[in-house]
């Protein structure tokens, strides 16, 4: 039941937090594996060092010889003992395990079963340690008088231990250290390297909040930097977009203004004249104020048609198949020879395959037709032609024979509702080549205007694609 709220409070915790924890954590447990390997490692060794000691004071004090004669409490012996073995305590068993040496050098000296085994000759020597006394104990065979029997030395373990000890407080500071300059370090490092991501946020929320598309400044080269990068592309692009929508909203509203206008002003004058009173027109003017009406419907019908068109294309992304480019252009052909009146069409084509949108290729190529048609002159000829450029691209040549384009219109054919001086007066939303030109980017090609042979206008559709 208390699982939503402590999900939340876990989503509270910031990256920085995040990044700091996981850098304190990483050298916590380094900085432990670390201090615990050196600790075990100086353990062993000074447990070792002390086994070693044990072991060359218990020779050095045989001096080589096999056997000691300590039965009778000979006090030359015993003294020569404690003088090689001054810092430790020793005593000397026989095979049973009784101490010949008692009170020699520790009272109540600690015999076990080790020590036993090897002054019974089960063993050469051996090492042990007391945990009631805190000694490491060694014992050495010899004979006492031709009789089996062991030297035993001990050292007291309590100063090694206290260094052992020493070691640890000293490991665990600097352990504490390192990971408290690790979690610094981290907030710095997390400080620095997110100072991008917060820049991004603030810029994000910035866009979400005012609509403000400025890029936001980037530094540096790395892959924060190039996040930065890639959000000023969107915001780029998104920009542009927008920018595109707003002028095809306010070109399209400027276009429809007037065929709006002129409808109204002969929809005003045909309602004026059936007022009572008001002077009657004569049925020639009432019949060319209906073909100017039907003029009008035709031409915001076919602009509205276009825009719809145009917004379509630039909002959508329709599911791409293959497509067989010469059904394309022979289906807008028949399309077009059913409105071209006396324009002949000379065609050649060359079978092309691309992926892409059938129905927007041929939208754009009726449009390229429909352009031609429209510019030709009476019983003109339409040129079409279909092959490949040997680059991987197909080319579309459609070439009329009428008066061209003039040098200065030939940077803004392809913009939306520019209409040249000569193509004002002939019906036309100046919309048709600019879809061309939307549809020719989308499929990876493009759409170029210049002059024909004939001296009319060409336009070129390069596609990609290969050989059908």
């Amino acid at each position: 039941m208390f699982a939503p709220h402590d999900h939340g409070r876990r989503q509270r915790v910031s990256l920085r937090s995040r990044v700091t924890l996981l850098a304190a954590i990483c050298v916590a447990g380094a900085v432990a594996l670390v201090s615990l390997g050196a600790y075990l490692t100086v353990q062993q060794n000074l447990y070792a060092q002390v086994d070693d000691n044990l072991k060359a004071r218990a020779s050095n004090a045989l001096n080589g010889r096999p056997g000691l004669d300590v039965r009778n409490n000979n006090q030359t012996t015993i003294s020569d003992l404690a003088l090689a073995l001054s810092d430790v305590k020793f005593t000397i068993i026989d095979e049973d395990g009784t101490q010949l040496i008692p009170q020699a050098g520790m009272a109540r000296f600690p015999i076990g079963d080790e020590e036993r085994e090897v002054a019974e000759g089960v063993r050469l020597d051996g090492f042990h340690t007391d945990q009631k006394t805190d000694y490491r104990i060694y014992s050495l065979r010899i004979k006492v008088q031709d009789e089996p029997g062991a030297l035993v030395v001990a050292q007291r373990l309590g100063p090694t231990k206290q260094l052992l000890n020493d070691l640890a407080l000293v490991l665990v500071l600097i352990s504490g250290a390192g990971v408290v300059v690790a979690a610094l370090a981290g907030t710095a490092v997390a400080r620095t390297g997110l100072r991008p991501v917060e820049r991004l946020t603030r810029a994000t929320e910035r866009v979400a909040r005012t609509g403000d598309l400025r890029p936001i400044q980037v530094s540096g080269d790395d892959e924060l930097a190039r996040l930065s990068h890639s959000f000023n592309t969107m915001l780029g692009a998104v920009s542009d977009a927008r920018d595109r929508q707003r002028s095809l909203v306010a070109d399209a509203g400027h276009e429809l203004r007037t065929p709006l206008t002129s409808l109204r002003t002969n929809l005003e004058l045909l309602m004026a004249s059936e007022a009572p009173g008001a002077p009657k027109l004569s049925d020639e003017d009432k019949a060319e104020i209906q073909d100017d009406l039907r003029g009008q419907l035709d031409e915001l019908t076919t602009l509205i048609g276009d825009l719809v068109e145009l917004a379509r294309e630039e909002g959508t992304q329709a599911a791409w198949e293959p497509v067989e480019l010469v059904e394309v252009v022979e289906q807008a052909l028949d399309r077009a020879r059913r409105r071209a009146g006396d324009i002949e069409f000379d065609v050649s084509l060359t079978p092309w395959r691309l992926i892409g949108d059938a129905g927007t290729l041929e939208r754009a190529v009726l449009n390229l037709l429909d352009n031609a048609v429209k510019f030709s002159p009476p019983d003109g000829t339409v040129r079409v032609r279909l092959g490949s450029a040997g680059d991987g691209f197909a080319v579309l040549e459609v070439a009329d024979q009428g008066i061209g384009i003039a040098d200065e219109d030939l940077p803004r054919v392809f913009d939306r509702f520019y209409r040249s001086q000569e193509a004002r007066t002939l019906p036309g939303s100046g919309l048709g080549l600019a879809i061309v030109q939307q549809a020719a980017l989308r499929h990876g090609g493009e759409v170029l205007a210049g002059r024909s042979p004939e001296g009319g206008a060409l336009f070129s559709l390069r596609l990609p694609g290969m050989p059908g």
